[in-house]
């Protein structure tokens, strides 16, 4: 009776080679919907800004601490802080 689960011994003897990834190629489809999704963080972001120096009070209306906020603002790209 052969045990399947037992390594094959030609197999214990090789040493692994690591194997490069292919590049991701993506749908036109997919990349549109990725810079929408960019795009929509960015607007996200800047609104958050805006309300957090115009009226901190309604950072808590969303559920957000200062904290919170300020961490998700930092995420903005340096020219847009």
């Amino acid at each position: 009776m052969n045990d399947t689960s037992a390594p094959a011994p030609d197999r214990a003897a090789r040493p692994t080679i690591a194997v490069k990834a292919a590049p991701r190629r993506y749908s036109l489809a997919a990349l549109r919907n990725m810079v929408s999704a960019w795009r929509e963080r960015t607007r996200f972001r800047r609104e958050l800004k805006q309300k957090l120096e115009d009226d901190p009070y309604l950072i808590d209306d969303i559920g957000l601490t200062r904290r919170q906020a300020e961490e998700e603002i930092a995420r903005l790209p340096f020219w847009q802080r």
